[in-house]
């Protein structure tokens, strides 16, 4: 009997990840799963991965961003519906390659993750302009109250303290939970996107600027962009030298947005004041990074700041993308989305044989 082939691409260890292989077995799913080495930084693994992804209607999981899922390895699938991602990212797919191969590309919505971001985004804000961890160390070696460890205040004050400048870098979703966060403080926020249009900003009392001014302006600047051509290296050594001296960038949405050589020797000089990161050019964080050595001049995070929600919501989207596919129907989170008509031509109301569909 044929079954429906579901090559999982790069396999998750969590009870979420283990009761959506159940799901997709019990619809009469064959899972072929990829091997955990393929996330560690190394040779490429293309052949490895175009070889069982052969006869495959779905591929799906997390993100292999140093072997990432290539037009030759969806060729090799000529059935090949979807790829489906467990993150919201997907700078890991030849989209371009999929979506002249009539395939689907699905990924989670930012909103299974949105709150969690934006509150990790605000604790490395908050951690770095209070000098937490300094004041936390002081103490523990017998120190007290060294005007060393005087951190900054956010917000406008009655006794007209003006509050420090946030530019917020891509108003989405994620960005806007930050600004909702950032509302009561009376901060000043001037935010730069311009695929959002000015009722946006006005409905959130943001300014509306151009990029060069955020960074002029800004005594803190936090990223919240997807990987694009146009967002790789935006921030560079050119950028990096138009912001405050004591300025502190933020980077919670992914680390090809940034020049992270630029702004580890800018952190070495002294041209910028301090760092926080939970995405990296190169992930896991190589072991001779520099940034590595800049102490508290940065704070840096695995990559799961979305503390609460991490792979879980992501995993139960992509479960249910899955059997939508299987069963012929589009999902409701296709990212190549002008696909959408010729997908239908071919795979509409068609069900994968050997699919148990409960729908």
């Amino acid at each position: 009997m044929t079954h429906p082939r579901v090559f999982i691409i790069s396999p998750a260890d969590s009870a979420k990840a283990d009761e959506s292989y159940r799901i997709m077995e019990e619809a009469g799913c064959e899972l072929v799963y990829g091997k955990k080495s393929w996330r560690v930084p190394q040779d490429s693994n293309e052949d490895e991965m175009w070889a069982m992804a052969k006869g495959a209607d779905v591929i799906a999981g997390r993100s292999i961003r140093n072997s990432p899922i290539t037009g030759r390895i969806m060729q090799n699938a000529p059935d090949l519906r979807v790829v489906a991602k467990y993150v919201i990212g997907v700078d890991d797919v030849d989209v371009k390659a999929a979506t002249e191969q009539g395939i689907l590309v699905t990924h989670c919505p930012a909103e299974a993750i949105l709150g969690g971001t934006a509150e990790g985004t605000m604790g490395i804000m908050l951690t770095l302009l209070k000098k937490t961890r300094e004041k936390d160390q002081a103490v523990k070696h017998g120190g007290w109250k060294d005007p060393s460890l005087e951190g900054r205040y956010v917000g406008r004050r009655q006794d007209g303290y003006p509050g420090l400048t946030i530019g917020i870098v891509g108003l989405g979703r994620i960005a806007r939970v930050v600004v909702e966060l950032l509302a009561p403080w009376k901060a000043r926020i001037i935010a730069y996107d311009p695929y959002v249009d000015n009722k946006q900003f006005a409905a959130r009392n943001v300014e509306k600027v151009d990029l060069p001014t955020l960074l002029k302006e800004s005594d803190v600047v936090s990223l919240h962009v997807v990987l694009t051509d146009e967002t790789s290296h935006m921030i560079g050594a050119e950028e990096i030298a138009m912001m405050k001296q004591d300025a502190i960038l933020i980077n919670t949405s992914r680390g090809q947005v940034i020049d992270e050589k630029a702004m580890a020797e800018a952190l070495e000089s002294g041209k910028l004041a301090a760092a926080g990161l939970d995405a990296f050019e190169h992930e896991p964080l190589p072991a001779d990074s520099p940034l590595r050595k800049l102490g508290n001049k940065v704070l840096l995070s695995p990559h799961m700041i979305n503390d609460g929600s991490g792979l879980g919501p992501g995993i139960e989207w992509t479960t249910r993308s899955v059997l939508a596919v299987l069963n012929g129907e589009v999902p409701d989170n296709v990212y190549n989305k002008e696909i959408i008509p010729r997908w239908l031509e071919r795979f509409g109301g068609h069900k994968v044989e050997g699919f148990k569909s409960n729908r």
